[in-house]
């Protein structure tokens, strides 16, 4: 029975259920890092709720040369949803030949919004003989869930995805960024223009590494990528999402006035070769007391199939496919390897 030495990196809410799921898998937490100095000393095991377990929440600033000594067999980092914020902690985990896998929504599938870095990860994650990936809610209800309903289908002509969640869940950097609280005028402005560029400067900020792609960017590419498809083309926009009377956020210290921005939604839409479309809308947004986390797929085609998801628990079932994966990613091939090219996520009743 393998008992995996698993290192976290980054201890903020996702971290609370990593650390106790890979405890409760049979596997040994063996490191725990942070940059928030309250957290040091703290043990890890306590920090998740758990008994302690003698390893305390270390200073990130030291994790290479402690990841040298501790020599885990994988680390897990919840910090950013970003690739390009994760490039240090990346490049250290594939300097040192360790494993690594990551929550971070733009790790998922890489290679079509920085390819330069992705590409750069690869390398020398081969070269040092490991395997690095992204993965989480995404994975499941976003990935395998659409390619397992596209496994009965005859014929595909387009696959409809759409997700929402409260950004009052998430902090104030990530409501923000959705154009929470902005009026329409200054959302225009400050959000939806990223995305009014032509096609040649969007490839030029993907190869520099500077593209903003909202989650369903990355999903796109994974899913066209898993069912075969060869993409000509994917474009994205952010619309405004609006409620009728005034909302109060405590996220942002404000009430948004009605007919004002809550949130958006970035809409993606990838055109491939083989004629199917597979057009995705990610919503954030501050909710009215009527509204909740949604999932919501069609498959248009023969036979048209659609699935509905709604409440879903986000941080537990991305934090239970992260565990559940570590084996995965342990036997993979070395490279930074997207998650379609792995086994699909399965349930570990007892040991990973």
């Amino acid at each position: 029975m393998a008992q995996y030495k698993v290192v976290q990196y980054g201890c903020g809410k996702m971290a609370k259920y990593t650390i106790r799921y890979v405890l409760e898998k049979g596997s040994k937490i063996v490191g725990a890092f942070d940059i928030d100095k309250s957290k040091f000393g703290v043990d890890a095991g306590t920090y998740a709720g758990c008994k302690k377990i003698g390893v305390k929440i270390e200073d990130a600033k030291k994790v290479e040369k402690r990841l040298a000594q501790i020599k885990p067999d994988i680390v897990i980092v919840t910090t950013m949803s970003l690739f390009k914020d994760l490039e240090d902690i990346l490049l250290i985990c594939a300097k040192l030949g360790i494993n690594a896998i990551t929550t971070c929504e733009e790790a998922f599938f890489a290679y079509n919004s920085n390819p330069t870095l992705a590409n750069k990860l690869d390398k020398l994650c081969k070269k040092n003989k490991c395997t690095i990936t992204g993965s989480g809610y995404q994975d499941v209800f976003w990935g395998n869930l659409i390619t397992t309903l596209a496994g009965a289908t005859q014929s595909i002509k387009r696959i409809r995805g759409k997700t929402s969640y409260n950004v009052e869940d998430y902090g104030i950097a990530l409501a923000k960024a959705h154009g929470a609280g902005l009026t329409l005028e200054e959302f225009d402005k400050e959000v939806a223009s990223v995305d009014k560029i032509s096609a040649k400067k969007r490839e030029e900020l993907i190869n520099s590494g500077n593209y903003l792609p909202s989650y369903m960017w990355n999903v796109n590419g994974w899913l066209a990528d898993a069912l075969g498809l060869t993409v000509k083309s994917q474009t994205q926009k952010c619309v405004p999402q609006t409620y009728k009377k005034a909302l109060s956020s405590s996220t942002l210290g404000m009430k948004i006035k009605a007919g004002d921005a809550t949130g958006m939604s970035a809409v993606v839409t990838t055109k491939t070769n083989e004629g199917v479309e597979i057009i995705t809308e990610c919503i954030g947004k501050v909710y009215a007391p009527d509204e909740f986390d949604s999932n919501e797929w069609t498959i248009e085609g023969e036979p048209d199939t659609t699935v509905v998801i709604n409440r879903p628990a986000t941080v537990e079932l991305t934090c239970a496919t992260i565990v559940n994966r570590i084996p995965d990613v342990v036997a993979a091939k070395p490279g930074y390897v997207t998650t379609e090219k792995m086994p699909v996520a399965t349930y570990k009743q007892k040991s990973l």
